[in-house]
């Protein structure tokens, strides 16, 4: 396990995790592929199986998790913040904390979604909302985009002040753009992130690589 942490690791998550002890991470804070091209049936009921979606060109959008994914997540961690949990109901409880990302602030009405929700396992805090605007072309931040459902740095920096202490181990099971990788090494978490995309592994170590030079400069 202490080969995993601190990396970005090219590999299939579900086998990663099979290699992890019970509860041997503090927190999992990650966010699911959610099947986008899937057909509406399917995504209406939150159905995760390979059958129940169109087939599409998006590579990062090909794959929709299944429960054994769930089940490990569950399994190896503490406490779980998960993006989109939405589309997999069915995998989880009634939680008494959820995360709702505000993407719209202030703005005026345009046709984006206004918010997004996370599911936690947290039972002694409250739900949250942050407020980090990326709605269309406004965004807070001027960070470079390379997946296309990044999460904003900004957004995970809140979440993990809010969710996790200095020196806890974050796993981040669909790495995408390796913004867990960046928010952890600046929050002083240590971290395991896994990507099953060739691309965006190559191009989220590369982003981590920055950020730890640009950190060493300013030290």
């Amino acid at each position: 396990m202490t080969d995993y942490i601190g990396k970005i690791i090219h590999g299939d998550s579900l086998e990663v995790m099979k290699e992890l002890p019970d509860n041997s991470i503090d927190l999992v804070l990650t966010d699911p592929p959610y099947g986008i091209n899937i057909n509406s049936n399917a995504k209406a009921i939150g159905t995760s199986t390979e059958n129940s979606r169109k087939p599409t060109k998006l590579e990062w959008d090909r794959f929709i998790p299944t429960k054994q994914y769930f089940n490990e997540i569950k399994r190896v961690s503490k406490n779980q913040i998960i993006f989109g949990a939405n589309y997999y109901w069915e995998n989880f409880y009634s939680s008494q904390c959820y995360i709702v990302w505000d993407k719209r602030g202030n703005l005026p009405d345009v046709p984006f979604c206004d918010t997004e929700f996370a599911w936690t396992s947290f039972k002694d805090k409250i739900s949250k909302k942050y407020t980090c605007i990326n709605h269309g072309f406004v965004k807070d931040s001027r960070e470079e985009i390379i997946h296309p459902t990044q999460k904003p740095e900004k957004l995970w920096l809140l979440i993990l002040n809010d969710f996790s202490k200095e020196n806890d181990l974050i796993l981040d099971c669909f790495s995408g753009s390796g913004t867990t990788a960046i928010a952890c090494h600046r929050m002083k978490r240590r971290f395991i992130c896994i990507e099953k995309e060739e691309k965006y592994v190559e191009l989220s170590r590369k982003r981590l690589k920055d950020e730890q030079s640009q950190m060493t400069l300013q030290i």
